[in-house]
C-alpha cells in the first residue's frame, strides 16, 4: 500500500488523492500552526554557539541530501573549519542517545545514511532525536566549530544560520499536495525562504551532478575492475529509477530490479531469489550488506559534482552570514 501511495504521488491525481486528501489537510494545518508557534516566539529555539548549517528538503525521500552532504563537509574543511554533523538516525537502534557513530559503528546501531557518512567523511556524526543534545555533546568532545545538519530543514526547535534545501530536477514536488496524499512536508512555496535551492541534476546554475566513481564490492569495499556485467539491481532508496539508469548507462543489464522500503534494514533472506548472480546496489544499501554479501556483489559509488556557480553561492553565503571571513 506504501507503494502505491507513493507512485500516486508524481501521478495525475486520482481515486486515492482524493481519498488521502482529508489525512493532507490536518497534516498541513499542524504544520502551519507548529511553525508558526516557534516564528511568533511561543516556543523556543535552541541556538548553537557554533554556525549550524541544515541541509534538508520538503518532500519526502530520494532528493539526493547524502551526496551533497558529502560534498559540502570537505568544502568547509577546505576553508578551515572543524566540522561536525547531526543527524536524526533514522531506523537507528544506539544504546544511548546522543550516539557518536563512527567508521566500526553497525548500520543496527548507527542507522544506514549516518554509517555512510562517517565512513566517507572520517569526521564526527553525532544521532539522536534531541539535536541541542547532539550538539552540545559534539561541542563538548571535540574541537568542531561549525555543524551540518543532515535534514532538519522541518526542526525549527533548532535555530540555524543557513539552510539549503534540496531538490530533485526530474521528480520536484510531485502533485504539489502534502503528505500523504503528496510528497511534500511543507508547500513549495517554502523554497522562497530558503538560503538556497539546490537542485539535484537539471540544468538551474545552483545544481549538482551525480558521477560516478566506480564499482566497488560490498564485502570489503575494494575497487571491483572485472565486474559482472549482468546482473540484478537491488535497492531501499527513495528513487530507485535514478539508480537503475545509471546502472544501464554504464552498460549493466538488469535481470531483475528489487525495491525495497527507504532504509530497509537488509537481511541474507532478502536475497534468496536472486541464487548466486551478481547484485548492484547503492553505497547507501551497501553499508548494511557487509556482513552477509558475497563477492559478485557491488555498489557503484558517486559523488556530487557542483557547477562552479553553486560553489561560488555557498562561499558567498558563509561570508554574508558571516561565517568565513577568508579571501
Amino acid at each position: 500500500m506504501a507503494s502505491k501511495i507513493e507512485q500516486s504521488w508524481y501521478k495525475k491525481p486520482g481515486l486515492l488523492t482524493l481519498l488521502l486528501l482529508p489525512l493532507s489537510l490536518l497534516f498541513g494545518l499542524i504544520s502551519l500552526v507548529r511553525k508558526g508557534l516557534y516564528k511568533l516566539g511561543f516556543c523556543p529555539a535552541y541556538r548553537s554557539p557554533v554556525p549550524v548549517i541544515i541541509v534538508g528538503n520538503i518532500s519526502v525521500g530520494g532528493n539526493g541530501k547524502t551526496p551533497f552532504v558529502l560534498w559540502l563537509v570537505p568544502f568547509l574543511e577546505k576553508l578551515g573549519f572543524k566540522v561536525g554533523v547531526i543527524s536524526r538516525g533514522y531506523g537507528a537502534k544506539p544504546s544511548s542517545t546522543p550516539f557518536l557513530v563512527t567508521e566500526a559503528t553497525s548500520t543496527e546501531e548507527g542507522g544506514d545514511e549516518p554509517c555512510l557518512l562517517a565512513k566517507r567523511l572520517k569526521c564526527p556524526v553525532m544521532i539522536g532525536a534531541d539535536r541541542q543534545a547532539s550538539i552540545e555533546k559534539l561541542l563538548g568532545n571535540s574541537d568542531v566549530n561549525i555543524i551540518v545538519s543532515d535534514d532538519g530543514l522541518q526542526h525549527y526547535k533548532l535555530a540555524r544560520d543557513i539552510e539549503f534545501c534540496i531538490v530533485d530536477a526530474v521528480r520536484r514536488f510531485g502533485n504539489g499536495l502534502w503528505m500523504p496524499a503528496g510528497p511534500l512536508r511543507e508547500l513549495p512555496k517554502r523554497i522562497q525562504s530558503v538560503d538556497l535551492a539546490v537542485y539535484n541534476g537539471g540544468c538551474e546554475s545552483y545544481s549538482y551532478t551525480l558521477e560516478t566513481v566506480g564499482f566497488f564490492r560490498v564485502t570489503d569495499d575494494s575497487p571491483a575492475s572485472n565486474i559482472e556485467m549482468a546482473g540484478a539491481s537491488v535497492c531501499a532508496i527513495g528513487n530507485p529509477a535514478r539508480f537503475e539508469n545509471t546502472l544501464r548507462d554504464r552498460g549493466i543489464v538488469l535481470s531483475e530490479s528489487l525495491h525495497f522500503a527507504d532504509h530497509h534494514p537488509y537481511q541474507a533472506s532478502d536475497f534468496a531469489q536472486i541464487d548466486n548472480g551478481a547484485i548492484f546496489m547503492t553505497e547507501k544499501d551497501a553499508v548494511k550488506c557487509r556482513t552477509f554479501a558475497k563477492d559478485n556483489w557491488y555498489y557503484l559509488k558517486v559523488d556530487a559534482k557542483p557547477t562552479s556557480a553553486l560553489e561560488k553561492a555557498v562561499l558567498n553565503l558563509l561570508k554574508k552570514k558571516e561565517i568565513y571571513h577568508g579571501l
